[in-house]
């Protein structure tokens, strides 16, 4: 939707004047996505149409466009658009379709590119040869789950799902050897019920591979199996939102960190002047992706993980003084502020 406001198609405002950098495509088909996984507004299972005006993904609607079209607008009218990232589901067509999108993309439009693929469809790491050959620079995988046991409950054999915990990370290294260290990217999701500890084992295991790690907040779709699970709390969230830059800056490591009894971050392992200064100016806490030519993050996505009226979770922009004071506050919280929040 908010690529769609952008282009046109729909007014363009978003919450206090902040717009989108990243243009995000999902390849759509007759056929839905034959996956199952447990969060996901379009799993297989979910009774919604795919051409249904109530379908929802990440619960925002997706509306579809021709690609042409697309493409026109984003050439003419799209100058503010740093990325362009070409997402699969999980199709038999859809690696190649990702491939001639990405291809019309490079040749039409000249923006950086990136292919957010489905390693179930795609099986080999080598076929990515084919999507760097197409135009993309970087691929990222969307292994959403921090451990195999929820990945196994969430989106594997738990759901009668397709998707195998070992086959994503392989293709997270595959695409790390085709694309290069800090090409490749990982998707996560915070609040599947990992541990604080356990997401930043898996944030350290994609960055000693060479990936970066992008994080979301879970966000409840609803007619999924987990529309009653409530979002994580925003300290949790906070906590690992500042694990994470830390990590994937090369600044601290998860050995180096501390946690309590129940998994919790109570210490990051570096100097306090460090901490400090990542804190004061607000980073860690703005939405993670992958960055257009000029190095800051084009994959903004503009309150992907909020709800009307409540505090914000990924900052699309710079957050302000009074941004920073809430996000210490939600940093020392661990009673849970936020929890349930739907």
């Amino acid at each position: 939707m908010a690529a769609a406001k952008t282009l046109g198609y729909f007014p363009n405002t978003f919450r206090r004047n902040s717009f989108l950098r990243g243009l995000n495509l999902l390849l759509t088909y007759d056929q839905r996505c034959t996956g199952r996984c447990a969060y996901c507004g379009l799993n297989s299972v979910r009774d919604v149409g795919v051409t249904d005006p109530e379908r929802t993904f990440i619960r925002v609607r997706w509306p579809t466009y021709p690609v042409g079209d697309i493409i026109a607008r984003t050439r003419d009218d799209g100058g503010q658009l740093k990325r362009v990232c070409v997402g699969m589901i999980t199709h038999p067509r859809a690696f190649d379709d990702m491939n001639t999108v990405i291809h019309r993309f490079h040749t039409e439009v000249g923006r950086p590119i990136s292919a957010l693929i489905s390693p179930t469809t795609i099986r080999d790491p080598g076929r990515l040869v084919a999507t760097r050959q197409a135009g993309a620079d970087m691929a990222t995988v969307a292994i959403d789950a921090a451990t195999p046991e929820l990945f196994e409950r969430t989106r594997g054999r738990g759901v009668g799902g397709p998707h195998r915990w070992e086959q994503f990370w392989e293709m997270l290294e595959g695409a790390v050897e085709i694309f290069g260290r800090g090409k490749a990217g990982v998707h996560l999701i915070v609040g599947l019920g990992e541990t604080e500890k356990e997401m930043v084992e898996a944030i350290q295991r994609a960055y000693d591979v060479g990936a970066a790690t992008h994080l979301f907040s879970f966000f409840p779709e609803e007619g999924t199996s987990l529309d009653g699970l409530g979002q994580p709390s925003y300290g949790q969230y906070r906590r690992v939102q500042l694990a994470r830059y830390l990590v994937n800056r090369g600044l601290g490591r998860c050995e180096a960190m501390s946690f309590d009894a129940q998994g919790r971050i109570v210490g990051y392992g570096v100097e306090d002047a460090v901490l400090e200064e990542c804190i004061r100016f607000g980073e860690p806490f703005m939405t993670s992706g992958c960055p257009g030519a000029d190095g800051r993050t084009a994959c903004n996505r503009p309150f992907g993980n909020e709800r009307s009226g409540r505090p914000i979770r990924n900052y699309a922009f710079e957050p302000d003084v009074e941004d920073v004071a809430l996000i210490r506050y939600q940093l020392q919280d661990y009673d849970g502020f936020g929890d349930g929040q739907r």
